[in-house]
Order: C-alpha cells, then structure tokens, then sequence
C-alpha cells in the first residue's frame, strides 16, 4: 500500500480529510449538506458569486437541502463556499458536480468539466482523490480528465487518485435522498477504486463498485436512457391515442394494473430536468465514434422532442372547435417548471410550448407558484397571479405542470377550457366536458 494512499484511507475513515465540491447546485449542495453532517469539513467551489454568497450566509436555494441544516452546518464552519480553486491544495478528496450540457448539435458539451480539470491540475497534490459526478460518455474520466490530470507530473495509483461515481439526485424526491440511494463506484485502477469507496462509504449506505470508470459511466446514461425510451414508447401511445379518439391515461391505467412484466411510466408534453433530455445523446454520440448506430435511442429522442410541437397543435385544434383563430387566443400556460413541485426549469417542455404558441400569435401568459420568472428569446415573462378573473379572461388554459398546490377542480370550474397534458384533473368531477386530455 502507498503511504499516499494509507493516509488518505485514514483521513477518510477519522472524518479528517477535507472535502471540496465544484458546483453548487442541485447534486452538490445536498452532497456537501450530507458530508458535513457526519463531520466532514466541506469546501465548495461555486462560481456563480450570488450561489457562493448564499451558501456562506447560511441561505438555502435548493429544495432538497433543509435550510435549518444549512445554517447550523455553515455556522458551525463545517461548509464554506469560495468563487475560485485556490483552496484545491487544502482538501483531501475533490468532488466534481459541474454541468454536462449538449451544444445545439446535440453533442457533449464537457467544457466545465474540462475547465475544472485544469484548475485542478494546477494545483494537484500527492494524496488526493478526483471524482468525477457528472453525467457523460464512458471514457470521459480516463481519456479527458486522467491526461489533463497527470500534466501536473503525478501518477495516479500511485501519487493521486481518480473515480467515477455518477451523481443519482432525483429532485423533490423525499423517498430516496442522497443518504439512501445507492451509489456506483468506478476507479481507474484498483487503488483509486479502494479508495473511492471508502469515501462514499462514509455517508452512503450502499455503495456498489463496479470495475472501472467506463462501467460507471456507462451505468448512469444507460439508466437516463432507459426512462427516456419508455417515455418515449407512451408518448408515442398518446400520439396514436389521440388518432384513434382514445383516452391514453386510461389504458396506461388499466395496462398498469397488471403485477409483473410491467413498469409505469406517463406521457406528458415532453421531456425535461438535466438528465433524461440530455444524457441519451452522450450515450448516442459515443457509440458513432465506435461506427455504431444506436437506432432506437434516436428514435426515442425524436418521438420526446416531438411532444411540444404535438402540444401546440392539438391547442390549436381545440381553439378551432371553440370558433377562435389560434392568432388571437389569449392562452394560460400552467406550470413551467420541468417536473411537479419543483422551481427547475432546466430543458422544460413547457418552456418550448410556450415559444410555439407565441409563434403562431396566441397571447400566452403562465402562472407557476414555484417558478417567478423565465426567459424566452431574449425575452423576459413573470409568473401572472391565478384568479377567477384571469382563468375567465383565457381561451384555454393548459396544464403542462401537475404542481400538487394547484386546485385543479377551481381551476376547471373558471376556466372556458382546459387542455391537460399531465392528467391533472384526474380527480376532477365536475365540468368534465371543459376538459381534453392529452
């Protein structure tokens, strides 16, 4: 055993080492929040300057982290945020929570991951260990960051150590958090491994290791694929559905009454968050560098981004049934934000129903409890308060977010129409002929 190593093992298990986060947001704060509980001193490093400042006045912007914990954590000096990569040389274990985003050719933006390696390399020390929790295509680990890393004239297994470890943060989950998730563990080589799984030991409660960074990586866009094909399939059953004048959530419902074989998953205007619309194209970009074509995985990215233009059309066609020209329909959008009871906006479906409903000339407002403002083409929209006199005022009103604050029943008994795309309404009596389903 390296003496690099030894002592790592050691401050690892004492709760000693330091740790440092890169990014501070919805996968690294809670990540910090749950290392600092069990007595881990926490450095984040958060370039957003309005983040940092928030952090370190003990100020909570992320709805899994509770703001009591925050507070007590960031007073007691066990989490601390800084804009810059000074502080790299004092901790012990780096933990990398940067964005993965895609360019407008749908291929792997890795420029923060990059950036972070530099930085990181330029002030790599023996007896550190490098994580990467990003999402991205195998082979980012030991073909992107390992030769950027070992720049810095240290070897890893030997001098530092280097992991995998895909982040599986699920928002507003308050089922499986960070603590009671599982975590896979991939290393470079059987030292990095080792030692990766000590560290995740310590406030995990399974950790699953796998025998190489690749593996890791692959694990994490195969698990986003697999929920964005099966979105996909019933979001191509809602599209045959609505041909066929049947009711999608119908069927779903009584297909998914059946005890084995079967898993639910619901249509909806299409897809969002930060994994499930982007990390299929990591996968799908990887695999025509191999001279593969992952047929099906394109296919089902192109049946989800569908789903708003679908969305569009079918408003429209219930304007046309209600004698009013799309062009000079006043229409309210509910819910903008990606999922239920959730302030992210992040790839929202709704975001782009909205650009295709003001394209085509509707006066489009949106309200959401969660989500003040948004930004559209340069241009700027604020959540409009939900009263009787605007849902009287609307054309149609339509659901692209099932937030559970919502009183659906009020909503539909003021409104002139509502066009549902989440089954919302599912528990809505009365005033049912106000309603189409997606």
């Amino acid at each position: 055993m390296s003496q690099c190593k030894e002592e790592l093992l050691q401050k690892i298990r004492d709760h000693t080492a330091i740790v440092g986060v890169v990014g501070l947001g919805y996968v690294g704060l809670p990540f910090a929040v749950e290392k600092a509980k069990v007595g881990f001193r926490v450095i984040g490093v958060e370039q957003n300057p309005v983040r940092a400042a928030k952090v370190n006045r003990g100020e909570n912007y992320i709805s899994d982290v509770r703001d009591e914990e925050l507070r007590e954590l960031v007073a007691r000096g066990l989490i601390c945020a800084e804009t810059d990569f000074k502080r790299v040389p004092e901790m012990d274990v780096i933990v990398i929570c940067v964005p993965t985003p895609l360019t407008k050719n749908l291929t792997p933006d890795l420029q923060y991951v990059e950036k972070v390696t530099r930085e990181i390399a330029a002030r790599l020390r023996p007896g550190q260990l490098v994580s990467l929790e990003s999402t991205t295509y195998p082979g980012t680990t030991e073909e992107l960051m390992l030769p950027i890393l070992e720049s810095s004239g240290l070897k890893v297994e030997q001098d530092f150590f280097l992991v995998h470890s895909p982040e599986r943060v699920d928002p507003g989950n308050k089922r499986y958090t960070t603590r009671n998730t599982c975590k896979v563990v991939g290393g470079v080589g059987p030292a990095s491994l080792e030692v990766g799984v000590a560290f995740y030991s310590q406030t995990v409660e399974r950790v699953i290791p796998v025998s190489s960074a690749k593996v890791a990586e692959l694990v994490k866009v195969f698990e986003n694929t697999f929920r964005a094909v099966n979105i996909a399939l019933v979001n191509e059953l809602a599209l045959l559905c609505d041909r066929m004048g049947l009711n999608v959530w119908e069927v779903l419902e009584a297909a998914f009454t059946k005890p084995f074989g079967i898993m639910p998953f619901w249509p909806g205007p299409g897809v969002g968050g930060h994994c499930i619309p982007v990390d299929p194209h990591y996968l799908e970009w990887k695999a025509k560098e191999l001279n593969f074509n992952t047929h099906f995985i394109a296919l089902a990215g192109e049946i989800n981004r569908r789903m708003p233009e679908f969305v569009k059309d079918k408003a429209f066609r219930i304007l046309n049934k209600l004698g009013i020209a799309p062009s000079k329909a006043k229409i309210l959008v509910l819910g903008v934000a990606y999922k239920k009871d959730l302030d992210d906006v992040r790839e929202s479906p709704a975001i782009e129903v909205i650009r295709l409903l003001r394209e085509y000339g509707a006066a489009v407002v949106y309200h959401d409890p969660y989500v003040p403002k948004i930004r559209i083409e340069e241009r700027e929209m604020e959540s409009v308060p939900l009263t009787e006199e605007l849902l009287r005022a609307q054309d149609l009103v339509i659901i692209t977010t099932d937030h559970s604050c919502i009183d659906y029943p009020w909503v539909v008994k003021h409104a002139r129409h509502v066009f549902d795309t989440r089954n919302a309404t599912k528990q809505v009596k009365e005033y049912r002929e106000k309603i189409t389903l997606l």
